[in-house]
């Protein structure tokens, strides 16, 4: 699909934020939150997103430079011109992205869930993810306070249910 027929429908998917600048002819650093961190890479038409704006952008040049993701998007040409796009967020549009089997979830459709024992109690509501290594981790809060509960399905994580918006747990906490 051509980039000018795109358009970002429902709520956009973010793949990854530029986090800084690489060289002095319009390259970027990423920060991806895809996995393998260069899958951003297949994505050449997205959008970048930026305190309630989007724009339509097409990453002309990318690869893997070390642990991190480097791109140059079409028509920026020179680091004055890159330096403007720190901090955006690099998304595309739900159906751009491949189907997932049964069983696995993208991070931001749990994000926002709410997090409950199988005995009923709440604990909180998933703010976000982070990665271990080992595992991935749910950062649940309520109020101030902050949970970590391990994203480790069958043996923490009992069921989650998309569409009634929760996520039941066998994990304690106090």
């Amino acid at each position: 699909m051509d980039l000018a027929d795109q358009q970002l429908a429902g709520s956009p998917v973010v793949l990854a934020r530029v986090s800084g600048l690489f060289g002095v002819r319009g390259w970027v650093k990423l920060h991806s939150y895809t996995e393998p961190r260069h899958g951003v890479l297949q994505y050449r038409d997205c959008f970048l997103l930026s305190e309630g704006r989007t724009e339509a952008a097409r990453i002309e040049e990318g690869q893997r430079h070390g642990k991190a993701v480097i791109v140059r998007f079409a028509g920026i040409e020179d680091r004055d011109q890159a330096a403007g796009l720190v901090g955006l967020d690099i998304a595309v549009s739900r159906e751009a992205l491949p189907e997932l089997e049964a069983g696995s979830y993208y991070w931001t459709d749990l994000e926002g869930l709410e997090v409950r024992h199988q005995s009923g109690k709440v604990l909180g509501t998933v703010d976000h993810l982070i990665e271990t290594g080992a595992n991935d981790v749910l950062v649940v809060r309520s109020g101030d306070r902050e949970t970590l509960v391990p994203f480790v399905i069958e043996r923490v994580v009992k069921a989650v249910d998309l569409e009634a918006g929760v996520i039941e747990v066998d994990w304690e906490w106090s």
